[in-house]
């Protein structure tokens, strides 16, 4: 029994060492984990202030890179401006002497003068009496070069002034078989060529025209001088009659409007026309020979619309009232149309035109409309040739197109037969224009003016029943503008004109003048 409960109390004894060998092992665990968890967090907070302490440094760092890297895009920046300045500057430098260069190109291709240019003229001895007449209106004496060519020997009076006269070469040996034509123009297609060989000097451009041809030589330099005449160029234009265009050639100029030959080309001609001229003998005249060379050299024709062959008969009235937005170059055919102002011969118009021309070449026959806004008046100013007053609004649309006042080359052709828009005359007695051709002009040097009056043609006036007040009251008109020898070097525009207040009932006054800024020509304008 004893024995039992020794073992019992030794076997519990055991037990509690046990128990407590455990506890005391769990506890020292727990104890142990504490300080490491206080030691880690010991060593976290270290680390969370060493973490803190660098992001400080580097939040510091970060600021001070980023003001460096402001400072540096600052200074490329500033860098890049002056270089992006610089050559800007370089730029326009180089544009500058690029525009130098053209422009000093321009004036060497552009400074074409009256000197460089010599006239070939085309006449018959049969005519030269009368046709004389038409050369002293537009050849200005020591100013222009030029030579007549004629089929025979012509009685020469020392003191006119006129170009001097050459013969035209033998041309038999040429054939010709043209039935409807006349061996002339064998001669006459070869006057560039002959003219050429007689080696004048500082010659740039022939210029061809007929002894019925009258040019308006200012003109013709500004028209010239827009080519280059280092180059080939055939400058001239085609026929108003489309019957006659189709019939020959709408790429040939007509030889009566005149046109011009650079140079360099008409040495080339030189070289090929006597062949060129024998492989076409079924050809009509000189004009149709001279664009067939052309085209074996390949030029094409320039075209410029103030060249005028006027293939028409009548009045050119409805064609210079309403000219192209081009310089007049020349006029034809005089023989065959009205003199161009009433109440004088031929010679004595062309004349009376030069007076306008002497004191604004470019200008002359140049359109401009406007109205007379209280009396609902219509006005179109062909300046230095005719006022046309008529009642009513018509369109600008309507004024610029010519009105036909002449009648068509082929009389059995209608109006479809023309090369150009026309509009008829009208059978309305109240739109009759009331015609003011031009009376006198002068230059006021105070007032650095033209001055031009232009007084009514005194036509019974129809009867008209509109109460729109009649243009007849007026007897004349008085133009004013300012002279503008370079209007031609800016973009082709018709000039504007205005009606001016007036104390006389039998006088209008007007400015024609370069259109301001938003102006046009319209009754509200």
């Amino acid at each position: 029994m004893y024995h039992s409960s020794k073992q019992r109390t030794i076997t519990w004894l055991i037990l509690i060492m046990i128990v407590l060998y455990i506890l005391y092992s769990s506890n020292f665990l727990l104890l142990t984990k504490n300080k490491q968890d206080c030691s880690t967090a010991m060593n976290l907070d270290a680390v969370s202030e060493e973490e803190l302490e660098m992001s400080g440094n580097i939040s510091s760092t970060t600021n001070t890179i980023e003001r460096t890297i402001v400072e540096e895009n600052k200074t490329r920046l500033v860098k890049k401006e002056k270089k992006d300045h610089h050559r800007h500057e370089e730029e326009n430098k180089e544009e500058q002497e690029e525009q130098e260069v053209a422009l000093d190109q321009l004036s060497q291709r552009h400074d074409t003068e009256l000197k460089h240019i010599v006239f070939g003229i085309a006449a018959s001895s049969n005519l030269w009496n009368l046709r004389k007449e038409y050369i002293k209106v537009w050849w200005k004496p020591n100013q222009t070069r030029g030579v007549v060519w004629l089929d025979s020997k012509v009685r020469i009076h020392a003191n006119e002034a006129l170009p001097e006269i050459q013969i035209s070469g033998d041309t038999t040996r040429f054939k010709y078989t043209n039935v409807q034509g006349h061996r002339s123009a064998l001669r006459i297609s070869r006057v560039v060529t002959e003219t050429l060989k007689l080696g004048m000097k500082d010659v740039r451009w022939f210029m061809m025209g007929d002894d019925d041809t009258v040019f308006i030589v200012d003109n013709v330099v500004r028209i010239l001088s827009k080519y280059d005449h280092t180059q080939f160029f055939y400058v001239g234009s085609s026929s108003e009659s489309h019957v006659q265009n189709i019939h020959f050639s709408y790429a040939m100029a007509y030889g009566g409007g005149g046109f011009a030959i650079s140079y360099p080309l008409a040495k080339e001609l030189a070289k090929m026309q006597d062949r060129c001229i024998q492989r076409y003998p079924a050809l009509y005249g000189s004009d149709d020979r001279m664009q067939a060379c052309m085209a074996e050299l390949g030029v094409p024709l320039t075209k410029e619309r103030g060249f005028h062959q006027y293939d028409v008969y009548g009045d050119l009235l409805g064609l210079l009232g309403a000219h192209p937005v081009t310089p007049l170059v020349t006029l034809h055919h005089l023989d065959v149309v009205q003199p161009i102002f009433p109440m004088m011969n031929r010679v004595q118009s062309l004349n009376h035109l030069m007076k306008s021309v002497k004191q604004d070449s470019g200008s002359v026959m140049q359109q401009s409309i406007c109205y007379d806004k209280k009396r609902y008046w219509s006005i179109s100013v062909s300046w230095g040739f005719v006022v046309q007053v008529l009642r009513g609004v018509l369109s600008p649309r309507e004024l610029e197109m010519p009105t036909r006042t002449f009648l068509n080359w082929y009389r059995r052709a209608d109006y479809t037969a023309y090369a150009f828009n026309t509009r008829p005359v009208t059978k309305n007695p109240c739109q009759k224009a009331f015609l003011f051709y031009m009376n006198t002009t002068r230059y006021d040097p105070i007032k650095k003016k033209i001055i031009t009056t232009y007084s009514r043609y005194k036509a019974k006036p129809p009867h008209c029943t509109w109460k729109v007040e009649s243009p007849e009251k007026i007897n004349s008109i008085i133009v004013s503008k300012r002279p503008d020898p370079l209007r031609w070097q800016r973009s082709p525009r018709r000039d504007c004109c205005s009606v001016l207040p007036s104390r006389k009932n039998s006088t209008m006054y007007i400015w024609v003048g370069n259109c301001r800024k938003g102006e046009i020509s319209g009754l509200h304008g």
